[in-house]
């Protein structure tokens, strides 16, 4: 399954990144993902057996769906599509062979618990840690 590799990957990330900033829990992990590089819900289900045993047991997986578009050479835009099986402007019909958005796998950021916080933090707070803009192939 395709969306339980992925999952391990985020998990095993995650974990190299709490390691370096000495935390002893992940407590969220934020991706935006495109609708076209994975089933959301077959990753959410597979999320929690992949953090089993790992510094990200129990972490919250927050996604943002980034949906597929493409470049329309006639209409000179970008459009979003309306299938994943019909690469055409929804407007004009012409194939849209040159895809704008909708494939993404970007780690957004994490939370950590710090051996000396027994609290859990909120999403990104400034006593959150988190890592923008990297782009990480998972």
């Amino acid at each position: 399954m395709h969306e339980l590799s992925i999952a391990k990957s985020l998990v095993e990330l995650a974990c190299e990144h709490a390691k370096i900033e000495g935390a002893h829990k992940v407590t969220r992990i934020s991706v935006r993902l495109g609708t076209e590089s994975v089933v959301m819900r077959s990753l959410y289900f597979c999320f929690n057996s992949a953090t089993d045993g790992t510094l990200c047991e129990g972490a919250e997986l927050d996604i943002e769906e980034i949906p597929l578009s493409a470049y329309c050479p006639r209409c000179d835009d970008a459009k979003l599509l309306l299938s994943r099986t019909s690469f055409r402007c929804p407007d004009c019909g012409t194939p849209t062979p040159r895809i704008l958005t909708g494939r993404e796998m970007q780690l957004v950021s994490l939370n950590f618990q710090y051996p000396d916080d027994e609290t859990v933090l909120p999403p990104p707070t400034n006593n959150s840690t988190t890592i923008s803009g990297e782009h990480h192939e998972l």
